[in-house]
């Protein structure tokens, strides 16, 4: 293990290969699942660099931290839902380790209704139904009438109700804050808010030879380990091995922040994630007395807020409450998000020409939409990687799953049902 304080800097300067940092592992990227990592591999006793210009204000600034592997389970997604359940099953723990004398974290045990207004969003509902009870999932049917005595301010053209238990929620700036201060509290967490341009290898002229480090604008830094977490942003990175391409495309997705006026707190109890004339909008109700509205998803590449989606969210969340018109409207943002072509997060070892992993490098991307609940997980299988662990249980989203070594580089046109 190297020695050092843990801190947060800014470098400056360039570095040479004789004074070059030397540490046990790189994370590249500071979302919720690069904070995620470094704070679980700095627990485990090593020495943990992570880099990144803004951490915690791309994807996980919008993110409105749904812990809901039950009511966001999607068709032909079945290999992603036990990854889901697994990462939602270890949050309490995740949560108590990361706050063991109660500091803020954001996440709140509160349940999850699933709603509909019109014949289509009762069938959509009574067919997503069925498909969680195939899975043996713990959802109860409710009666508009109890679903209202649990939320009273439920608008009065909902028509069908859906209590998920088990599907609870998280502040992501809240809970990115606290990772943060934790992972430099441990004294062997760094981070460096540089952009790393660069894998570095034993073999300079061999892409998949070791990977042995990273290097930044302003120096290089060598690793035993190097973890590429930093979103869309990998595929820019020169020196992946054998030239693959990461299969990810920005999703953009417009969320908005509401205050509630004292008179109206509590507003609701639960999250509410609904369907309005098939259209899809959830509220999540906030500790702090805001309310988040979300959230699109579109592939337009407009990085701005769009102003049809901000018109669609607020009257399909007045649809379900007729409340939101009373709300102050205090924030709307957007950001894109990392998808795959099959929705399932790239985590992993990469593959090199002769069929063996590419030492030092692992990765972890492509999150989309679940990333703040696959945080967990992913800090886990990193970690068990690093430790020469290997769990077959999640062969199936390993990194280059669809890549080929083709020039120029392609990607192989297969989706996993």
């Amino acid at each position: 293990m190297c020695g050092g304080e843990g801190h947060e800097v800014s470098v400056a300067g360039a570095a040479s290969r004789s004074d070059r940092t030397v540490v046990d592992v790189a994370v590249v990227g500071g979302g919720i699942i690069g904070l995620a990592i470094a704070w679980r591999i700095a627990r485990s006793g090593r020495n943990v660099r992570l880099f990144d210009p803004a951490p915690a204000r791309g994807a996980t600034f919008a993110a409105a931290g749904m812990l809901a592997p039950v009511s966001e389970y999607h068709y032909q997604e079945d290999a992603l839902l036990p990854l889901m359940l697994a990462s939602a099953a270890r949050y309490p723990e995740f949560i108590r380790e990361l706050s063991p004398n109660g500091e803020p974290t954001g996440y709140l045990p509160t349940e999850t209704l699933l709603v509909g207004i019109d014949a289509g969003d009762r069938q959509a509902l009574a067919d997503l139904h069925s498909a969680h009870r195939r899975w043996n999932l713990d959802v109860q049917r409710l009666t508009t009438g109890a679903a209202r005595a649990q939320e009273p301010l439920l608008g009065p053209r909902v028509t069908s109700a859906y209590r998920v238990r088990g599907d609870h929620q998280v502040d992501p700036r809240t809970l990115a804050a606290r990772l943060v201060d934790d992972l430099i509290r441990t004294g062997r967490g760094v981070i460096v808010r540089e952009r790393v341009v660069a894998l570095l290898h034993a073999d300079t002229a061999d892409p998949d030879s070791r990977v042995t480090g990273v290097r930044t604008e302003n120096e290089e830094v060598s690793a035993e380990e190097v973890v590429l977490a930093n979103g869309l942003g990998a595929n820019e990175l020169e020196a992946l091995p054998g030239g693959l391409h990461l299969p990810l495309r920005p999703v953009f997705g417009d969320i908005l922040r509401l205050r509630v006026p004292v008179a109206l707190q509590p507003l609701l109890s639960a999250t509410v994630r609904g369907l309005v004339h098939g259209e899809s909008v959830y509220l999540v109700p906030r500790s702090d007395g805001t309310l988040v509205i979300g959230a699109t998803q579109r592939e337009d590449g407009m990085p701005g807020v769009s102003a049809g989606a901000v018109h669609r969210l607020l009257r399909d969340a007045q649809e379900l409450l007729p409340a939101v018109a009373d709300l102050e409207l205090v924030e709307a943002t957007a950001r894109a998000r990392p998808a795959t072509p099959d929705n399932a997060p790239l985590l992993g070892r990469m593959t090199g020409p002769d069929g063996a992993d590419v030492p030092g490098l692992i990765v972890a991307t492509g999150f989309f939409r679940h990333g703040v609940l696959l945080a967990p997980i992913a800090a886990d299988i990193c970690l068990h990687l690093i430790n020469g662990e290997h769990d077959p249980r999640w062969d199936d989203i390993r990194p280059d799953r669809f890549a080929t070594r083709n020039s120029p580089r392609t990607i192989a046109g297969r989706i996993r049902a």
